[in-house]
């Protein structure tokens, strides 16, 4: 019996080619997502590697995106190689440039570094939004569309605006809690199957009835 689409494919859905499976699609070794997680974009889903930007592997810097989070089109997210140098008089980067400016080369540590970005489990992100070097998006969350997220969201809650700011708790702090230890995004695709009815039902108190791992 199939329990759902695999998640070793790039397309969940062959008929739906804007739709893919994102860590099938990851050459990066500083780029980790979890299983089922998707990036829809009718431009090319598969060139998802195109919206992590400044990303360079001597800063050591990481994305991490949990599993089955929904990403629109229009994502970013910017890595801190896109920081410049903030303690001198001029941000302007020479070095870069060539022509001899290379002398002017900042070190690492003259560099602001914020990080990785860290996205949670069951994270949905709108279309056309922008994410900061090292913000963390916790599980359960919403950010708006057209968002630019420069600080961390917590858990559960919806965020949006330029600035990100929360909007709201999606749950009261009780259940929010209760489906962080429940962490159902960890069960095997045959548990998540058996209770897929309860997961997309708007009656919450159904989750309750769920054991706790």
């Amino acid at each position: 019996m199939q329990y759902g689409p695999n998640p070793d494919a790039i397309y969940p859905n062959e008929a739906i080619k804007s739709v893919c499976f994102i860590k099938n699609v990851i050459t990066r070794p500083n780029i980790l997502v979890g299983d089922y997680t998707y990036y829809d974009d009718i431009h090319g889903p598969e060139r998802f590697e195109e919206h992590v930007t400044h990303h360079y592997e001597f800063l050591g810097d990481k994305l991490i995106i949990g599993k089955f989070c929904a990403i629109a089109k229009g994502i970013e997210f910017v890595m801190n190689g896109a920081n410049h140098r903030m303690c001198s008089v001029t941000t302007y980067p020479f070095n870069i440039m060539g022509g001899g400016w290379e002398k002017t080369t900042p070190s690492l540590d003259d560099l602001p570094f914020k990080g990785d970005i860290v996205v949670g489990n069951d994270v949905w992100i709108g279309q056309n939004v922008t994410v900061m070097p090292g913000v963390h998006i916790g599980d359960g969350a919403i950010i708006a569309a057209n968002s630019v997220v420069a600080k961390d969201i917590p858990a559960y809650c919806i965020a949006g605006g330029n600035p990100c700011k929360v909007i709201r708790k999606r749950f009261d702090d009780d259940l929010t809690e209760y489906l962080l230890q429940l962490q159902w995004w960890n069960w095997p695709a045959e548990k998540i199957f058996e209770h897929l009815d309860i997961l997309c039902s708007a009656d919450l108190e159904k989750i309750r009835t769920i054991e706790k791992q």
